[in-house]
Formats: structure tokens, C-alpha cells, sequence
């Protein structure tokens, strides 16, 4: 029975085979693998019968079988018996032969099954394929292939065969006419050589120690003439490539005397194969192992061979490598072994061939030669050792090559030179001198990559090769060492090697440590002796220079610091101790610091000061002037590098400065006026920063060289008088001008202040007057050149403020002061108004303010024009668009601005009083006034900084009025709502300061701190927002502070200043002053409301002319007036304006409630006439339509749309805070009676028409409109958080539409729960008298929000929980479905809102939602799906005993939703039954727990429910039902496996229960399987496949026992109907099952 029961699941399984999946192919044969694996003889005896008796299956499908019986033969092999290896034997033969035509699938399979067999059975497969090869009958070409793949799997076990094989096979092989076959016989061939060799190699291990190489030599002999005499010649590609890698190992076994009588012939032959094929990758390894056989034999015809060999090789080398392309890297690699082998054989003809062709015009030609070059020096060392000066000589042409390529290639061979010791040679340092001269490459430009192949290389990655090559040798070999010290010294200071500093100085400072700590300290005075290597000077400049731009060149700032210090004994022996302290502070600081970060003038002060302190320890005047004379000679070499060669400026000022020779000092000065290159600006500022710092040590030496330099030859050259005729010739007079006179001031900056003020108007500014004024014949000629001018002014700058800085500036008379303030305010006049580019206007605008500060002072009208002419200067400037050039231009804006600042503040000093305060301010009016935003925002800037200087150095001497308070005020006030966000903020600032300037000349001391005045900085942040209404408020309550501090006398000044501002071009200042008027009118007099029956009068024309504030503002208190008097007239005129309201029927509406006693009077007449008339009238639009339109009425309409303008009013709030239950009641009913009403076709068209216009405040639609009254209703009532709350959840939108009313009631009655729960008492007996309400959508509204308030906890603080309940059940037997199922909601809810109270209620509340279950009357089932949802959460709560009773029949009547088509259905069912098995809390009746087994299949199976919903009911149930079924393992992995949020593997969380519920359960395994089978069926793809998974893991774990359970025939029957299931998954499932189903077979 079992053999029969294994059979027919092997069939079934083999029946299937034929899908057309090939992964269900693959399951197949897993599952006959799974099979077999139990009884792998019987399997395979199956699979051999099935196979033979169904001989026209087709060969794909034969092939699955055969590789299923491969994988069992090779995991149980040491199984077998000789009669099933026998069959199997038998069977794999008859399969690979039974076709002649090749069908590699089939036939490979078949003869991966020999071969697996072969392993162990070698003799009986041998037996069975040498029956198929027959001595004089070619054999089948899968029987060759088996025999090459045996040779290759038992090696052992094969190579005794062969001398028998090969005797068969020689014959055959001039029978073989077909390629395929010969193809076949050379791969045969081939692994039986590579066998035999193996074997050989391995004799100590071979069962036949005794065998020898000669065993073999005639049957390869013979069989090598018919492959290279015969089959070579094919035309076959693939058959030659088989023939040439068998002829590789074939060779070996050649006799000596045969392969050397061969080689002639056979070298070519190899040879010539190139030519032929593309992939030469096998050509190229076979000859190398054809050589390898020569050269072990000792050959010597192969010398004759030599000149083909190296040219067919070259050639090969030469292939461009494809990156993608890994079969011409490893023919690349098989070429150089084939080189490394000749290198060995004949190095001196390898190298005559190959060094001639680095001399070649092609480029892969030479990259190629230096390639194997390379290899040989590292594979051949030893033939290449007594050849290095050869090799040295020939790369003097690839040293000049260009190609980065070829340089890319001669470091490679440079580098591997290094290691076998070619650089010791003569010849050596070239070498060297051309990895740093790679080390210094230039970045090319990159042209556009096209992608071709012999594109070239970049630089930059021949630089990193070269850079990472010499740190290489300089740190790893150590036999470099000699060779690179000190030789690389050489490089430092060329220019030209600039680029290649860093990784010089990385090695030179390994190379001194490295010799440092061998102890090799006389290699100094050997070095010094050499002409060639740089001076300690020429060393420290050089290193000192470089690193002052730290960051370029890969870092050479730390390397160049590092190095100097590991030179610090080449430098000055002195140097030592101070050195190992700064120099680790200044490499920390760039550590620090990134080229971002870093602060150029910072670290240039440190390496200056590094420089002084190290000319203070040496302290050698001979030193230092040979230190200086360097400096000065390596000028030159930076003349392309401005920012070195200023630095280097500064350190040769530095160095002079601390040399004690004055003809020194004036010699060095005299060469560099005479070598600058004044054309330049960094050189001009770099030549005066020399001068200045020398000035600090040689002041009187400086200035009598500045002098003498004038009056000296050259100087006289550049200004003659024809010079003023060649334009070429003036502008470099201009340029030595303009760098005379900035050293000058960078003289007057540096010189000692004591002897400065002396020297600084006769000799200092009488000769920078001297240069700038050119005079030609008598006439005073203006300089065109702006950098004279800018080297002036800034010169100016530094003599003004090293006066200033003087102790005795105070004293000091400047005679020249008006002259100079004449000239800068001459500079600024010249500058364009609108245009800033250059800095000359910050300069000069920076001298001024200096020269403001000096003795005498300016006349008043001097002054005045300064002030003009700098105002005017800088405020008209134009803002600088957004560009590349944006930033820079606002840098140098800011830059200027702060200047004017600064001047403006020296001005006001001079004259700290209210007059002084009041004429600045006079002058900025106009830009305070101006049209244009940016000028008024810089004018408001600087007055606001004007006054704060002013409040922060007042000094008041006696109590004095401040007389143009008011004034000042008025001008700045309006401006706290100008359209500028800066300029608002500055205007508060202002009257903030303004206001404590009050204080102060009221006594008031200066850190004294008003209450009053100080809510002005807490209003000045509320003026950040843009919004009118918000800048106007905060206006109005600056003008409150304003009123409270104002003295009275200055009220009328500030209210004509703020008069005129009615009229100021910026319209919000104008509105800001309004407001400002009528809040200081209220505050400080009853003026506004004395001119009321005026705004009445006029009020229609005003709001048809303007919408200016004010007069809004009139019109709104003019109608309320009107409404306190008349207001049921003006309510009823005011309802009958054309809808949609316009805005200024809005405004009068809104006007209506600002008194609480009207707004009361309005909100009750408007909800009369909301009540009053239906809201709605039915009406066909066609004849046939099944269904009425509702058009909305008129007059209801239109007391919406006024309540909801009334409602909007902030003053309404009283009124309706007393009136809030029937405005919400209402509201609520009028929104539903309009979900889905259209508006009356004359409303529709103006509605489209005042949308185009947008002449409509909102819309008129009548849904929509209601609930913009509601919100507005709620949030006047204090309801914000249910507005809120209903925002964020979407409520609002779900409340205007048919499918959401529901939902938005829900959620609107659970935010005024929240919110508003005081309300409800009274909303809710509003809302009970709506209940009977002819209207089906009222009751339905009514009954949401009363059933929702029951899920709030509100309604039982507020005792409304009985009256409630009583309400629901009373419409249990409403005749609208909807309002049932609302009712039944509502008393689940009570779970959620009151769950103490449940038990009190539980049989009342149990009999309603049972009923609801029973519910006949609703098509839909609704009322049963809200039943079981309700049901599920008052389960929990119920006492036991009222549960009992009704446990089964509710478990009885929800199962039938478990295979609900609907979502809603199965997950409501599935969650209630959980509940279910939670309330047993394990203690359930043996009726109850049939239910919970019964169950447990379909809700193992619904966990791979398509809907994530169900599944998570799927996982509460099973989490429930768990301790029910009495099985702790099993309550365990559901408690694991199925926590909420985790993630599940359904596989194994599948495994592991099955194996729990048959260990536990085993007696279920009958029904839990005919559950399953149902599922078989399911129209859900996963659960349908999830059933046969579930089927095999029960049959995994269930005892064998157990079969009698289990009906084996009507499994598998079902299990090969889902084998042919559409779904693959599914077919898949249904093979693995199949293949588990051995346990009961």
C-alpha cells in the first residue's frame, strides 16, 4: 500500500510536470527531491519507470525529472545498491543517447546523472557507456562529453580507463566528420590531459602509484597528429578553439624528442589562430602551456621561433582592455605569462624586441611595451638584474613623451624600477626628476567625453599615480633612501614645481626622520658644500611663502610647516627648542580650521609673527641680511601668485624691520621700488605693506628712501613732460603714483605715534599731495586713473586714524582738514548716483567720518553739505539684482551704508542737543518720505541709530522741555505700517527711543525702565506679519502708548504731523495714520464720536467713492446707530439686497454687531426668518427624471448669508453665547436640509458670474454657505478647539456631501463633547424635538450626533446618560434603516464614552444589538454589520451570566461573514468573534469550543487576506481564541507571532502552529484538512494558496499514526486540481504539499 500511495504522488507530481511556469517546473522537482529524500530507491526507481513508460513526454519535461533524480543520486549515492544504481545507470544512458540530434538540456541532464552516479558506481558506468563506444562505431556525442565530465568528477577513478578510452577513441577520431562531435572528442581530450596530469601530480595519493607520463605518450601522440594536422585547419571557429585548448595540456604529455620535433610546426600553428578569432583568451593560455612544456623540456628550436613569438605577443599586449569586456583582462594575463615565460628563456631577445618599439609613433604600442616591461622587471627579476643600465638607457625617448598614457606608464616602470634597485644606477635621478615633474602636472582642460579608446588620459590622474608612487618609494623602499636624499632638495624652489611641493615635503620630512633616527647627523656640512642644492635662506622663504595659502596643493601648508621643522638644524641650530613649540601650535590651528573657516589675515599675522620670533632667537645680523636677500631674490618667482607675493612683501618687511644696518635696509628698499611691478594692485599693496612694517623699526630711513626714490633717475623717466602724451606711459605713472602714496599710508599706519603727528603733514601728506596733483607747465591736471584716487583716499584713511589713535590727537591742530573733507566730498560728487562698483565711495565716506573727529571743526554750512552730498551719495543707490555678482555687492554695500552710519554719528556728536538731534533728522525727511521702499528703509536705519547714539550719550544738565517731540513723532508713527518690514520695525525703534528721550528730559534716570514704553518692543514683533489687519492693530496700540507718555502741549504738533501723513504715497502709512488720529482722538478727547451724525449723513456716497479705512470704519458706526433705533427695518431692507451679498452689504451686515444689545435683537429676527419658510421646494427638471430636484427658498437663504457676516463680527460674542442652543440646533438642521439643494437658476447664473468676477465674498451655494454660518457660529461661541478639531479631521468637507453627512455629524458631535461639553444639556433638548421631524435627513442628523454624544463620557458627568438611552431605543422601530443603525451605534458607544454603566444596562443593550443581527428589513445587511461591530465592543463589559445565554447563537449568526465577498463584513465577524473567545476568558462550554475549532482554519487561511484590515481581525481573533483551546505552546506563538504592528512570516508562523496542533491535537487532523480542502476553492489567490501550505505542514508534523485521518485519495485528487490552478503561486503550493505527502504514503 505505501509503495502504491508513493507512487501515485510521484506520478501525480510527474503528471504536472508540464506546467509552463518554470518556477512551479522548479517546486516539481523540489517536491520529487522532497521525496526522495524519504526513500530516495524508491523515488528514483518511480521516476526510472515513469520515464520509460510515458516515452513521448516531451524532453523539457524529461529534463526536470532527470535533474530531481540528479539531486537525489547526489545527496544519497552512499545509499544506492548496484540495482538501483543499475536502473538509473540504464535509464540516464538510454535518455542521453536515445536522440542523435544534439538537445543540450536533455542530454546534459542525462549525463549529469551518469557523472553523479560515476562518482561511486565508476566501474558500472563505465561499463554502460563503453558499451555505447564501440571501437570502429562513432559514439554518441554525450557519451564522449560524460566520459571528459567523469575525468574531471573521479579523477582517481577514470585515469585507469584511459589508456583503454583513448585506444578506442584514436580510431574514431578520422571517422568524425561533424564539427559538434570533434568539438566533443578535443574537450575529451583535453580534460583527459588534464586529468592525467592531476594525477601525476598526485601519486602519492592514486591508487595506482606506478602509472607514468609514458603511459599515455603514444595515444597523445596520435591523437595530437589528428587535431593539429587535421582538425587545426577547420573552418569552424568553435572547433579550432577546442582543438587549441586541448593541444595546451596535450603538450605535456608529448615525449621530449616528439614535442621539440613538433614545435616548429606547432608555435605557427598556435600563432595563426589569432588572426582568426576575436576571443583569443584560450589561444593565449594554451600557448603559454605550450611554452611552459618547451621550456621544461629544454627546447631549443624554440629560439627559431622567437622573433613570431614576440611579435604575435606584442601584438595581443596591444588590445585595447575593454573595462566590460573580462575575457580580453584575461587574455592580457595569459599574454604576460607568456612573456614572464620567454623573459626566463631568452631575456636578451626578449629585451632587443622589446625596448626598440618604445620609440614607436603609436601610442598603445608604447603603453603596451612599457607595460610588459614593467612585468618583466617584477616576474624576471633575476634574468633582468645584470640588464638595469640597458634598461635604464633605452627610457630616455618615453621620459619625453607627452601622451598621459604613456606617462601614466612610465611611473608604473618607474615604480618597479625602484624595488629591484635601478635607480642606485647611473641614470637613476632622471627617473627621479620625472615622477616630481608628473607630481607638478598642470589640470587640463577637459574636452567633452566621446567615448572613444584611445582617448587620452587626464593629467590629474597621472599627477595622483605619480604622487602616491613617490610617497611610496620614499617611505616603503628602503634602498630609496640615498637616492632621494638629498637630491629632492633640488625641487623645493624651482617654480615649476610648485604643484608637486606637497608630496615633496611628505617625503623629504619622512626622509630627515628616517635619518634622524638612524642617527646620520653629518649629512649637513656634506650638503652645504653642494652647489646644486638650495640654501637654509632659499629653503625657509620658500616653505615659509607656500605656507601662507595652506589649503592648496592637496595641503601643502602642513606640509611645508612640517618640513621646516624636521630642517630646523639646516635652518639655525638655535632654532631647535623654540620651533617644537610653534611650530605644533601653527599646524594645530590649521587642523582646526577648514579653507571655509580659516581666516586669511589671521593666519598670515601667526606665520608673521612665527617669522619675528624666529629673527628675535637668531638674532644675527649677518643671518638676517642673507635671509633678507633671498627673500628679495625669489620676488620674481611668485609674479603669478598675488597673494604670495604680497605675503612675501610682508616678511621681507618684517626681516628688514629687525635688521640693524640702515644701508641694508634702504639698499633692499631702493630694489624693490625699482623691480615692482606697479601695474598691479596686489603688488602695489603688497610693496606698501613692506614699507609700513619697516617703518615700525627704520621710520626716518623709509621716508628718506620714498624721497630719494623721487628724486632719482628712474623715477624722473616715467614723469616727463612728453609723457602726458602717450597714454600708455601715464597710466604707469599713475600706477607708481598710486603706490607711492599707499606707502605712505601704510607708513603713517605702522610708524610709532609719538613720532608720527610731527612728521605727518610735512613729510607724509605733502608729498601723497605732491604725487596726486599733476601739474604740466603750471596747470593742475586731474587723474583719470580711479586706483590713484582709491589709493588716496585710503591712505587718508590710515593718516587720519593714526592721528586719531594718538594720545595727543586732542591737541592736535590738522590744518589740512577742510581741504581733505573738499577732496572727499570732490571723490563722492564723481561717483555715479546709482551705481556702486568700486569702493572709492566707502573710502572716502570712512576718511571723512575720521576727519570729522579731528580738530578744527567744520563750519555749519560745510557741514551741511557733507551731510547732502553723503546722503545723497548712498540713499539712491539701486538695489543690485540677484546674480553671480549678489553677494559681493552686498557686501560692499553694507560696507558703505555702515560708513555713512558712522559719519552721521561723528556729526551728531559734535552737536549733542535737541536742535543738533533735529536738523539730522531734517535732512533724512525727504528719504523717510520718499516713494521709493529701499530709500525709505535706509533713512528709518539711520535714524534709528541716530537717536539710539543720542539716548545712549545723553547728558541733561536741567529739566528742559523737549521741545520737537511732537514732531519728530508724527514723522516716524505713520511709518510702523510701511509696506517694508525693516522700515516698520525702525519706525517703532524710533518712537522708542524718541519716547525715552522724553523721559530723560523729564529727570528720568538713564537705566530707568517705562512700563509704558516698553510694550513697544513687544509690539514691534507683531509687525512682522504682512497683514494689514495686524499692522493696523499694532498701530492702534502704538498710538495708546503713544497718548499715555505724550506731554499735552505736544498733542496738536503730532496731530498735524500725522495730518499730513494722510497724504503720504504709501497708502498703508496713510491708513496707519488714521488709525493713529482716532485712537489718540479717543484716548485724549471725544472728538470721533461728536462728528457721528455727519458719517450717517454721507455714509452711502462715502462707501460708493473710496474704501479707504477711515471712512469704512465711519460707515460701520453710522449703521450701528442706525440699527439701535430702527432694527427691524434695517434688518428687513438689508435682506432684501440682490444675493449674492456685495462687500459693502457685508460691511454694513457686520456693522450691526458691534453693540451686544443689537446683535442680540438681529441674531433673533434672522432666525425667525430662517424657521419661518421651508428650506427647500421639489422640482423636476424634465418630465421622466425618477427623482426631484430640491431648490433652495429664497428668504432662508439669504438669513444665512447674514448671519453668517453678523456671526463674523468679534462683538457679537455675547449675543450669541446667550443664544448658542438654538443657533447650533439651527444651524446644524439647516446644513442638513441643504446637502444636495441647488441654488434658484437666477441665483446659478449670477453665482458663475460672480465667480468670474470674484465680486462675491463666498459662495452662495446653499450647502456650503450653512456651514460657513455654523463655523463662524461656533467660533463666536467659544467653540474654536470644535472648529479646530473638525478642520484637521476633515469634517467640514464630509458634512457638504451625501456620502459623508453622516460622518461629519459623527465627528462634529465628538468635538462638542470635547469642547463644549456645558452645551449639550440645552443642545440636546433643542435637538429631541427634531426627532420627529418630517424631513428623513433631519432625523437621520439628529440621531448621528445623539448616538456619537453617548461615546463621550461628557453625557454621564452631565446626567444625560438615562434620557439618551431612552431616546435611541425609542426609534429602534424607525422606519429608515439609516436612523436603526444609527441607534444601534449609538448604544455600542456607550462601551467607549460610559463603560461602568454597560453592566447596569447588559441585557437591554445585548437584545437590541442581537436584534439588529436579526434585522430582515435592510437589503444591504448594514444594520448586522453595525450590530457585530457593536457587539465587539460591549462584549468586554457585559456581566458573564447575561453573556452565556447568547454566546452560541451570536457566534452561529456572525460565521456565515467570515467568507464575506465585502471587507467590512469579514472584519467586523472575525473582530467579534475574538471578542467572543476574549469574554470565555478560557473558561468556555464544549459547544462553544466546536465554534473556536471550527474556526481556526479560516482564520489561519484569512491571514493572507488581501485586505490589511482583516488580517489584523484575522490576528485578534487568533491572539483570543488561544487560551480557549487549552494549548500553551499553541496560546504562545499566537501571542508572539501575531502582536499588533509586528510583521509575520506566514511560513513559518504556519510551521510552527501546525506542529503544535498535531503534537497537542491530533485526533483534529481529519477535520482541520476537510476545512482546508474547502479553501482549496477560495476565489482569493493567497488564501487559495495558503490552503495546501496549511494541508502539507499538518501532514509534516502529524504522526504517521494518524494517516487513517487523513484520505489520501481525495487529497491528492484535490491537490492536481490546483496543479492546475491559473495562479502559479497556487501551483506551486499544491507541488510542495504533494512532495510532503510521503510521511503518509
Amino acid at each position: 500500500m505505501a509503495e502504491l500511495n508513493m507512487k501515485k504522488l510521484c506520478t501525480t507530481l510527474m503528471d504536472a510536470v508540464t506546467d509552463k511556469d518554470p518556477q512551479v517546473q522548479e517546486q516539481i522537482c523540489s517536491a520529487l527531491c522532497a521525496l526522495g529524500e524519504a526513500r530516495p530507491e524508491e523515488v528514483l526507481g518511480i521516476c526510472v519507470e515513469h520515464l520509460r513508460q510515458y516515452e513521448k513526454l516531451a524532453h523539457p519535461y524529461r529534463t526536470v525529472i532527470l535533474k530531481a533524480m540528479e539531486a537525489i543520486v547526489c545527496s544519497h549515492v552512499s545509499k544506492l545498491d548496484k540495482d538501483t544504481a543499475r536502473a538509473v545507470i540504464l535509464l540516464a544512458s538510454n535518455e542521453m543517447t536515445k536522440v542523435k540530434d544534439l538537445v543540450p538540456d536533455w542530454q546534459q541532464a542525462s549525463s549529469s546523472v551518469l557523472v553523479a552516479v560515476g562518482t561511486r558506481f565508476i566501474n558500472a558506468v563505465m561499463e554502460e557507456l563503453l558499451g555505447s563506444f564501440q571501437p570502429g562505431l562513432l559514439p554518441h556525442h554525450s557519451v564522449v562529453q560524460t566520459l571528459a565530465s567523469l575525468a574531471t568528477a573521479n579523477v582517481f577513478g577514470m585515469v585507469p580507463f584511459l589508456p583503454s578510452i583513448l585506444g578506442t577513441m584514436l580510431p574514431m577520431l578520422p571517422m568524425a566528420k561533424q564539427e559538434a562531435l570533434r568539438v566533443v572528442f578535443c574537450s575529451a581530450l583535453q580534460h583527459f590531459s588534464e586529468s592525467t596530469l592531476e594525477y601525476l601530480a598526485n601519486l602519492d595519493q592514486a591508487p595506482d602509484p606506478t602509472v607514468r607520463k609514458d603511459t599515455f605518450s603514444s595515444e597523445i601522440c596520435a591523437a595530437y597528429d589528428v587535431l593539429f594536422h587535421h582538425w587545426l585547419q577547420s573552418r569552424e571557429a568553435k572547433l579550432r578553439l577546442a582543438v587549441v585548448e586541448a593541444l595546451g595540456p596535450m603538450s605535456h604529455l608529448l615525449p621530449s624528442e616528439r614535442l621539440e620535433e613538433h614545435l616548429p610546426k606547432l608555435i605557427p600553428g598556435v600563432l595563426a589562430l589569432y588572426k582568426k578569432h576575436a576571443e583569443t583568451v584560450h589561444v593565449s593560455k594554451s600557448l603559454g602551456q605550450i611554452l611552459e612544456a618547451a621550456v621544461d623540456v629544454g627546447s631549443r628550436t624554440l629560439e627559431g621561433q622567437l622573433d613570431a613569438l614576440l611579435a604575435s605577443l606584442h601584438a595581443q599586449i596591444c588590445v585595447p582592455v575593454e573595462s566590460c569586456s573580462p575575457l580580453v583582462v584575461s587574455n592580457q594575463k595569459e599574454v604576460l605569462r607568456c612573456f614572464t615565460v620567454l623573459a626566463c628563456f631568452a631575456p636578451d631577445r626578449l629585451l632587443a624586441f622589446l625596448l626598440p618599439k618604445l620609440d614607436t609613433s603609436n601610442e598603445r604600442v608604447r603603453v603596451s611595451s612599457l607595460q610588459v616591461l614593467r612585468h618583466v622587471i617584477n616576474a624576471a627579476a633575476t634574468q633582468m638584474e645584470v640588464r638595469k643600465l640597458f634598461i635604464l638607457s633605452s627610457m630616455r625617448l618615453p621620459l619625453q613623451d607627452t601622451n598621459n598614457k604613456v606617462k601614466r606608464a612610465v611611473v608604473q616602470v618607474i615604480s618597479a624600477m625602484a624595488h629591484h634597485g635601478y635607480l642606485e644606477q647611473p641614470g637613476g635621478q632622471a627617473m627621479v626628476e620625472y615622477i616630481v615633474r608628473q607630481c607638478a602636472l598642470l589640470p587640463e582642460p577637459q574636452p567633452e567625453r566621446t567615448g572613444a579608446v584611445g582617448e587620452d588620459l587626464p593629467a590629474d590622474s597621472v599627477r595622483a599615480i605619480s604622487i602616491s608612487t613617490l610617497y611610496l618609494i620614499s617611505t616603503t623602499v628602503d634602498r630609496m633612501s640615498d637616492v632621494l636624499w638629498p637630491y629632492l632638495l633640488e625641487f623645493l624652489i624651482p617654480v615649476r614645481f610648485t604643484r608637486a611641493l606637497t608630496p615633496l615635503c611628505r617625503s623629504l620630512a619622512h626622509l630627515v626622520q628616517k635619518r634622524q633616527e638612524a642617527g646620520a647627523d653629518t649629512f649637513l656640512t656634506r650638503h652645504e658644500s653642494s652647489g646644486s642644492l638650495p640654501s637654509p635662506y632659499a629653503i625657509t622663504t620658500r616653505l615659509l611663502v607656500v605656507s601662507s595659502d595652506p589649503y592648496v596643493g592637496d595641503g601643502r601648508g602642513v606640509a611645508s610647516l612640517r618640513l621646516l621643522h624636521a630642517l630646523h638644524l639646516h635652518v639655525h641650530p638655535l632654532l631647535g627648542p623654540r620651533w617644537e613649540n610653534t611650530v605644533p601650535q601653527l599646524l594645530q590651528h590649521l587642523e582646526e580650521h577648514t579653507v571655509e573657516t580659516l581666516s586669511r589675515k589671521e593666519w598670515e599675522e601667526k606665520l608673521l609673527m612665527f617669522l619675528r620670533d624666529t629673527l628675535a632667537i637668531v638674532s644675527d645680523n649677518m643671518w638676517l641680511c642673507q635671509l633678507s636677500l633671498e627673500m628679495c631674490r625669489q620676488l620674481p618667482c611668485y609674479d603669478g601668485t598675488a597673494q604670495e607675493k604680497n605675503f612675501l612683501y610682508k616678511c621681507i618687511g618684517t626681516t628688514l624691520g629687525a635688521v640693524t644696518s640702515k644701508e641694508v635696509v634702504r639698499k633692499h628698499l631702493q630694489e624693490l621700488l625699482e623691480m615692482a611691478r606697479y601695474q598691479e594692485e596686489a603688488e602695489r599693496e603688497g610693496l606698501a605693506c613692506c614699507f609700513g612694517i619697516c617703518a615700525t623699526s627704520h621710520l626716518d630711513d623709509v621716508l628718506a628712501q620714498l624721497e630719494d626714490f623721487v628724486r632719482s633717475e628712474v623715477f624722473r623717466k616715467s614723469v616727463g613732460i612728453l609723457s602726458i602724451f602717450k597714454d600708455r606711459s601715464e597710466s604707469e605713472v599713475e600706477k607708481v603714483k598710486s603706490a607711492l602714496i599707499l606707502c605712505y599710508g601704510h607708513v603713517a599706519a605702522q610708524a610709532p605715534r609719538e613720532l608720527l603727528l610731527a612728521r605727518a603733514e610735512a613729510d607724509i601728506l605733502q608729498n601723497m599731495f605732491q604725487y596726486f596733483n599733476t601739474k604740466v607747465l603750471g596747470i593742475k591736471v586731474e587723474t583719470k586713473d580711479p586706483a590713484l584716487k582709491l589709493c588716496l583716499v585710503q591712505s587718508v584713511c590710515m593718516v587720519s586714524q593714526a592721528i586719531c589713535g594718538s594720545t595727543q590727537a586732542s591737541a592736535f591742530h590738522f590744518s589740512r582738514k577742510v581741504e581733505l573733507v573738499a577732496l572727499m566730498m570732490d571723490f563722492i560728487r564723481a561717483e555715479p548716483p546709482d551705481l556702486l562698483r568700486t569702493p572709492l565711495r566707502k573710502k572716502a565716506l570712512m576718511a571723512c567720518t575720521l576727519l570729522v573727529a579731528l580738530e578744527p571743526p567744520l563750519e555749519e554750512q560745510m557741514q551741511a553739505d557733507l551731510v547732502h552730498r553723503c546722503l545723497h551719495s548712498v540713499m539712491a543707490l539701486l538695489p543690485e539684482p540677484d546674480g553671480d555678482s549678489a553677494s559681493n555687492h552686498e557686501v560692499l554695500y553694507l560696507d558703505t551704508f555702515h560708513a555713512l552710519e558712522n559719519l552721521l554719528t561723528s556729526l551728531l556728536r559734535r552737536n549733542m542737543t535737541p536742535l543738533g538731534l533735529q536738523v539730522m533728522v531734517e535732512h533724512l525727511s525727504p528719504w523717510i518720505k520718499s516713494p521709493r521702499g529701499h530709500e525709505r528703509e535706509r533713512a528709518l536705519e539711520l535714524s534709528a541709530c541716530l537717536l539710539r547714539y543720542f539716548l545712549e550719550h545723553l547728558q541733561v544738565s536741567a529739566l528742559v522741555p523737549f521741545h520737537n517731540l511732537g514732531l519728530l513723532i508724527g514723522l516716524f508713527s505713520p511709518r510702523c505700517a510701511d509696506l517694508w518690514l525693516a522700515t516698520r520695525q525702525e519706525a517703532v525703534a524710533c518712537v522708542h527711543s524718541l519716547l525715552y528721550l522724553q523721559l530723560g528730559y523729564e529727570g528720568f534716570a538713564r537705566d530707568y525702565r517705562d512700563e509704558v514704553a516698553e510694550q513697544l518692543l513687544t509690539l514691534r514683533d507683531a509687525l512682522v506679519h504682512p497683514d494689514p489687519t495686524v499692522l493696523f492693530h499694532t498701530c492702534h496700540s502704538i498710538a495708546q502708548v503713544i497718548g499715555k507718555r505724550l506731554p499735552p502741549e505736544q498733542l496738536i504738533s503730532l496731530l498735524l504731523t500725522l495730518f499730513e501723513g494722510l497724504g503720504d504715497p504709501d497708502k498703508n502709512c496713510s491708513r496707519a495714520a488714521t488709525v493713529m488720529i482716532n485712537c489718540l482722538l479717543k484716548e485724549r478727547g471725544a472728538l470721533l464720536l461728536e462728528k457721528v451724525p455727519e458719517i450717517v449723513s454721507v455714509l452711502r456716497c462715502k462707501l460708493q467713492e473710496t474704501q479707504e479705512e477711515h471712512v469704512l470704519k465711519a460707515a460701520q458706526h453710522s449703521v450701528c446707530l442706525l440699527g439701535s433705533q430702527h432694527c427691524a427695518a434695517v434688518v428687513s431692507s438689508l435682506l432684501g439686497s440682490t444675493l449674492p451679498l456685495d462687500s459693502h452689504t457685508c460691511t454694513l451686515w457686520r456693522a450691526l454687531a458691534v453693540e451686544p444689545n443689537l446683535t442680540g435683537q438681529v441674531l433673533e429676527l434672522l432666525l425667525e426668518k430662517m424657521n419661518r419658510d421651508v428650506p427647500f421646494k421639489e422640482s423636476r427638471a424634465f418630465l421622466l427624471s425618477s427623482t426631484p430636484d430640491r431648490v433652495a427658498t429664497t428668504l432662508p437663504l439669504a438669513a444665512t448669508c447674514a448671519l453668517y457676516e453678523v456671526l463674523s463680527t468679534p462683538a457679537s460674542e455675547s449675543a450669541v453665547l446667550e443664544r448658542y442652543p438654538e443657533l447650533f440646533v439651527t444651524l446644524l438642521l439647516r446644513v442638513s436640509c441643504t446637502v444636495g439643494v441647488q441654488l434658484p437658476r437666477n441665483l446659478q447664473t449670477k453665482e458663475k458670474k460672480g465667480s468670474s468676477v470674484h465680486s462675491a465674498t463666498r459662495s452662495l451655494e446653499p450647502c456650503s454657505s450653512a456651514t460657513d454660518t455654523l463655523q463662524a457660529m461656533l467660533r463666536r461661541g467659544g467653540s474654536e478647539n470644535v472648529v479646530r478639531q473638525l478642520e484637521l479631521e476633515g469634517g467640514w468637507e464630509l458634512l457638504r456631501t451625501s456620502q459623508g453627512h453622516e460622518e461629519g455629524v459623527t465627528q462634529l458631535a465628538r468635538a462638542m463633547a470635547k469642547h463644549a461639553g456645558p452645551r449639550l444639556p440645552l443642545v440636546m433638548k433643542a435637538l429631541v424635538c427634531t426627532q420627529s421631524s418630517v424631513y428623513r435627513i433631519q432625523r437621520v442628523t439628529s440621531t448621528a450626533f445623539l448616538a456619537e454624544l453617548l461615546s463621550s463620557n461628557a453625557v454621564n458627568d452631565l446626567m444625560l446618560l438615562e434620557s439618551l438611552l431612552d431616546i435611541l431605543l425609542a426609534r429602534q422601530k424607525d422606519l429608515c434603516p439609516s436612523v436603526r443603525r444609527l441607534v444601534l451605534r449609538g448604544l455600542a458607544n456607550l462601551a467607549s464614552g460610559s463603560p461602568d454603566k454597560v453592566p447596569t444596562h447588559g441585557p437591554q443593550l445585548l437584545t437590541a444589538l442581537i436584534g439588529g443581527l436579526d434585522d430582515a428589513d435592510d437589503p444591504h445587511s448594514l444594520v448586522a454589520l453595525e450590530a457585530m461591530t457593536g457587539l465587539a465592543r460591549l462584549l468586554d463589559l457585559v456581566e458573564p451570566w447575561d453573556l452565556r445565554t447568547v454566546l452560541l447563537h451570536v457566534a452561529i449568526r456572525s460565521r456565515p461573514f467570515f467568507d464575506s465577498e465585502k471587507m467590512e463584513f469579514r472584519q467586523a465577524s472575525m473582530s467579534l468573534f475574538g471578542h467572543l473567545n476574549k469574554a470565555c476568558r478560557g473558561d468556555c462550554e464544549d459547544v462553544f469550543l466546536q465554534q473556536t475549532i471550527s474556526a481556526l482554519v479560516p482564520l489561519l487561511l484569512h491571514l493572507r487576506d488581501p485586505q490589511p484590515l482583516v488580517v489584523e481581525a484575522c490576528r485578534f481573533a487568533l491572539r483570543m481564541c488561544g487560551p480557549n483551546l487549552g494549548c500553551e505552546e499553541l496560546t504562545a506563538t499566537f501571542q508572539k507571532h501575531l502582536q499588533e504592528g509586528r510583521g509575520l512570516h506566514f511560513g513559518e508562523f504556519l510551521n510552527i502552529t501546525c506542529k503544535h496542533l498535531m503534537h497537542h491535537f491530533p485526533d483534529l487532523l481529519g477535520c482541520l484538512m476537510g476545512t482546508s480542502l474547502f479553501y482549496f476553492k477560495s476565489s482569493w489567490e493567497d488564501v487559495r494558496a495558503s490552503a495546501p501550505m496549511f494541508t502539507g505542514f499538518l501532514v509534516l508534523h502529524a504522526d504517521r499514526e494518524q494517516r487513517h485521518q487523513v484520505d489520501l485519495d481525495q487529497l491528492v485528487a484535490a491537490l492536481q486540481l490546483l496543479l492546475k490552478d491559473p495562479a502559479s503561486t497556487v501551483r506551486m503550493k499544491a507541488a510542495e504539499t504533494l512532495g510532503r505527502l510521503v510521511k503518509f504514503a
